[in-house]
Formats: structure tokens, sequence, C-alpha cells
């Protein structure tokens, strides 16, 4: 099964690279397009909030097919998007282009977890996602680093272009090792919002949302935060998440989501209030980038397993509103942090991702109760 996953995994972080390049790339392009940095960021936050809004509608129109066909026709429209996207000539066009990649993108990740939770037993299943979410991770750690540092030495344009080049490859892998897969699911998009009248799933997707909320305040903006070698820190962060979102999946198989949750984004927060320390020179940058993303990523793995629990017989819809809400908190990220560095500068951003983080603590600390049986392990 391992070559299944890793395949699932491929598609993520063509996914991942996608997404989170373009906080690398936010200077060369508001340099390019005359534009602010702040005005620059709100790719990803288009992309972001596209993606909320379309992946459960896109379920829904899509619920008949195999899971394998979706995502593949996801990972073509996301390889069309990025092109697009590299060949448009205006920042209005970009921000068009960035809808359909976001379209793409909205068809593989939740679909992926999906197909790995059905082709893994309940006892892997923390091992499972793990995997898949990696590529998300590894897109953070290679990918984002990678395209930074070509958006430097080639143009921003020949990061996007990479893209393309990673979701075809990703499409050629599932292609050819991945089965069809078959999970019951409502056509009707009404179906896809029935979970969130249930309280725990609701606050499940909240505190996902305000973690994501909180991290990308700062991730989307990290070019104008620190004084360093941007590629660097964002090669250290990745190297992190892709160590916390490995160790967090055994770990939630060991111990449960609930203590990871925790450890997670109380470790992150803390963090968060220290990127002035970081600044401060490399070496200490690069140990605090590797701590905050393996903090940060060892929430993926324990949130899915929570939305996995609460919905058993609505799996891909579970997963697919817990998608929503990190993308819904990355639209608010950036359109928070945008404003928080045109009136107040790298403090303001800082202080502003701190607090969504104290924020995100107290909100989970009242509603992730320990069940009876956490108790009792």
């Amino acid at each position: 099964m391992t070559h299944k996953l890793y395949a699932l995994a491929m598609g993520n972080f063509s996914v991942g690279t996608g997404m989170f390049v373009t906080a690398g790339l936010v200077l060369p392009i508001a340099h390019d397009l005359a534009i602010s940095p702040s005005a620059a960021g709100q790719l990803m936050t288009v992309f972001a909030l596209a993606y909320a809004v379309l992946s459960p509608v896109l379920a829904a129109l899509t619920a008949t097919l195999s899971k394998k066909r979706l995502l593949l026709i996801g990972l073509g429209v996301l390889a069309v998007g990025n092109a697009l996207t590299a060949l448009a000539p205006t920042f209005t066009l970009m921000l068009g282009t960035r809808v359909i990649a976001a379209a793409g993108a909205a068809m593989v990740t939740p679909v992926a977890s999906a197909v790995a939770t059905a082709l893994s037993e309940p006892e892997r299943r923390g091992r499972a996602l793990s995997v898949v979410m990696g590529g998300l991770t590894v897109a953070s750690a290679i990918g984002v680093p990678l395209g930074t540092w070509m958006g430097g030495a080639a143009g921003w344009r020949a990061a996007v272009w990479m893209v393309v080049v990673l979701a075809v490859i990703g499409f050629a892998a599932i292609a050819v090792v991945v089965p069809d897969v078959h999970l019951p699911a409502s056509t009707r998009i009404r179906d896809r919002f029935t979970p969130l009248a249930d309280r725990g799933v609701l606050a499940v997707l909240l505190t996902q949302l305000l973690v994501f909320a909180a991290a990308f305040t700062a991730y989307t903006y990290i070019g104008s935060l620190f004084d360093l070698p941007l590629a660097a820190v964002l090669w250290a962060w990745g190297i992190g998440g892709v160590v916390g979102n490995a160790v967090g999946g055994r770990l939630t198989d060991a111990y449960g989501p609930r203590r990871m949750v925790f450890l997670g984004i109380t470790g992150a927060t803390v963090l968060l209030g220290l990127i002035p320390v970081a600044n401060l020179n490399l070496g200490i940058a690069l140990v605090w980038a590797f701590a905050w993303g393996a903090l940060g990523w060892l929430i993926g793995p324990s949130q899915q397993f929570r939305t996995v629990a609460a919905v058993p017989g609505n799996v891909p819809v579970g997963l697919g509103l817990l998608a929503s809400s990190q993308y819904l908190g990355l639209f608010m990220a950036g359109i928070a942090g945008g404003l928080a560095l045109d009136w107040y500068g790298r403090a303001g951003v800082t202080v502003l991702a701190t607090a969504l983080g104290v924020v995100t603590l107290l909100f989970t600390l009242a509603t992730y109760r320990p069940t009876r049986a956490t108790v009792a392990a």
C-alpha cells in the first residue's frame, strides 16, 4: 500500500508547492508588476477563498465519479491554472487564474485523504494520513524554497512553471499506481454541510480555521518579517514540517489526537511571539523555523483523525469541510496580515499572529474535552 500512499502524497506535493510558493514570491511579483507586497500577498488569499468556496460545491458535482478519476481531473485543472498564472500579463488576470488553480486543488487534497483512509486499516490510519499529508509538508521543505530560489534567479514565472511540471508528475503517478475507489456520497450540495449541525464537528473545523489563520498571518508575509536569506528560513520551516507531520501521525496512533493538538498549538503560538528574536541572526532563525514547522504540522494528522472519528460514515464530506475551513483560515490570514503590515509594519503582523494563536488555544481548551476513553487510556 505504501507506493499508493506516496503517489497520493505526490499529488499533494504539487498542490502545496503551488499554494505556498507565492509566499516566497511576494516581493519579486510586487516588483515585477509594480504593486505593494500586501497586494501581491492577496494571490494566496484569493486562492484560499476560492478553494474554501469551491471545495463543497465541486465535491457535490463530482460525487458520482471514481476518486481516481477525480484526482486526475483535479491535477489537470491545477496544471492548467498555474500555466495561465505564469502567462498572465497583469495582476488582475493573475487573480482569475488563481481561482482556476484553486478549483483543481480543491479536487485533490480532501479526496487524497479520503482514499488513504479507505486503503488503510483503522490502527494505521494516523500514519496513512500523515504520509499523504506529507506531500504538503515536503512541498514546504523542498518545493517552496526551490521556487523561492528560482524566483530570484530566473523570475517568479519560472517558479510557477515548476508547479505545472509537478502537477503533471503527480498526475502520472496516480494514474499508474492508485486503484479506483468508489466512496458513497450525496450529489446534493446542502448535504455537504450536514455535519455542521454536530457541535463536535463544528469545533474541529473552527480549530482548524484558527490554527491556519494564526500560522499564515505570519507565513504569507514572512518575506517582510525577516532581513535574512528567505529561502534558507523557508527550507528550515519545511524540513521541520516534514518531521512534525511524520512524527505526528505515529504519535496520534500511539497517544491519541488530543495531546498532539494541544502540544502543536501551544508550541507554535510561543514561537510566533519569538519572531523578532529569530530575526537576530541566521542560526537562530533556522532553529526557530524548524521548531515552528515541526510543531505547526504536528497538528495535521491529529485534526484529520478527529474528523474521521467524528463522521465515520461520511469521511469524504468531513475531510472536505476540514480542508475548506483551513483555507478560510488562510483567507483570513491574507486579509488581516496584509492590513496589519500596511498599518503597523512587521510588528503588527507578529502581534496579530501571536494573538490569533492565543485565541486558538483558548477556544480549543473550551471545546476539546477529553472523552472517557481518552481518560482511561
